[in-house]
């Protein structure tokens, strides 16, 4: 046991929270959620979260790292027109297909045959609205707003990993010193709510699906890119099929998909943390210790969210998801022969157009699919 473990993991833990709770909280506002369904909502995610990154860290004994899917919950904070109940049905089947797709290993294959082009586009078209949404707190409160985005630049030329979490921090105790925070809540121990499920055609099709898909892409097939790149090789299906798991056991909480991380397992899987690849699975149990300590505060740091300034969490979240759209327009456009399908793909997505209650995430994917088949097609 070197120290390095316990605050890798612990570092991995707080930038991973801190970092894009903002981007859950928009979630359940765009669902319509209360304080309460929002604090069961990350309550949920975290005690799932624990679980599975201590289980499958001690059964593999590898750095296995579980997060909740920060493209997904953007994702569900641009869609519209849903209800809470709605949401919950959608996260109750997209479980079920991340629990069918670690089952069965074909599904996985299927899912890593979608051109990457055309799965970042999709990404970057959900992203973007954050970081265009970021820059129109400039005007609403610009002494700020303007400190918190020079600092948040200056940081991240040092560490990039701690420049949200360190924006969050700053950007609360200046919202609080300046008066524009009437109070602080009491603090409070979290508690689970049970929401009812609805389970509508446009919600599977609209908000099930293209939750699956990105999680799938965007997350689940990066975390075991992270992996291998440290030099294990875990077997996918039962890793998928466990985080599937929780998430169907938490998705009646509120709670949406869980995941294999992506930038946290990072964090937790490089020779910083030890210099034998055999002994970095004790982080597992650190960062199940983190977020345990998180879903035991979840409601006082949701209700600290809910006094906190619009224009901040909107920037908060906007600085969150700048390195994810950077990443996912560079993989878009790397492409030549596929940069056409991946930019409609993400001018279709970033449009916000929904057709017959489906989203936009939904008709961005087909739209790119569509023109990379008929350009594959004119080339035969």
């Amino acid at each position: 046991m070197r120290i390095s473990i316990p605050v890798s993991a612990f570092v991995a833990a707080i930038v991973g929270f801190g970092g894009t709770l903002a981007i859950v909280i928009a979630a359940a506002k765009a669902v319509g959620a209360t304080q309460v369904e929002t604090a069961s909502w990350v309550t949920a995610l975290c005690l799932a979260m624990a679980i599975e990154s201590l289980w499958l860290s001690w059964r593999t004994k590898m750095p296995v790292i579980t997060a909740w899917s920060t493209p997904g919950v953007a994702l569900i904070a641009a869609s519209t027109g849903f209800s809470m109940g709605e949401a919950v049905g959608a996260f109750i089947v997209t479980a079920v297909l991340l629990v069918t797709t670690g089952l069965f290993g074909p599904l996985t294959k299927l899912i890593a045959r979608i051109p990457a082009s055309v799965a970042s586009g999709m990404l970057a078209g959900i992203v973007v609205t954050f970081a265009i949404n970021a820059v129109k707190t400039v005007p609403v409160d610009p002494w700020l707003i303007l400190p918190l985005v020079a600092a948040f630049f200056v940081i991240r030329l040092f560490n990039p990993a701690l420049s949200v979490l360190l924006v969050l921090i700053g950007g609360g105790l200046a919202a609080f010193l300046t008066g524009r925070v009437g109070g602080l809540p009491a603090p409070e121990l979290s508690s689970l709510t049970l929401v009812m499920p609805q389970f509508t055609a446009t919600a599977i099709i609209g908000l099930a699906l293209p939750l699956y898909l990105v999680t799938m892409a965007s997350q689940n097939l990066s975390g075991l890119a992270v992996l291998r790149a440290a030099g294990y090789h875990p077997e996918p299906g039962p890793l998928i099929g466990v985080t599937g798991l929780f998430s169907l056991l938490t998705a009646p909480f509120g709670a949406s998909t869980t995941n294999l991380a992506a930038i946290s397992a990072a964090i937790c899987t490089g020779p910083d943390v030890h210099p034998d690849p055999a002994e970095r699975w004790k982080t597992g149990p650190f960062y199940a210790l983190a977020y345990l300590v998180f879903a035991l505060f979840g409601a006082s740091l949701v209700a600290i969210f809910a006094v906190l300034p619009q224009s901040l969490i909107a920037l908060v979240a906007g600085l969150a998801l700048m390195a994810p759209l950077a990443n996912a327009l560079s993989i878009a456009l790397k492409d030549e022969d596929e940069r056409m399908a991946a930019t409609v793909t993400f001018a279709v997505t970033a449009s916000g157009l929904t057709l017959f209650g489906v989203g936009a995430a939904f008709w961005g994917l087909i739209a790119g699919l569509v023109v990379l088949f008929l350009e594959k097609l004119k080339k035969r």
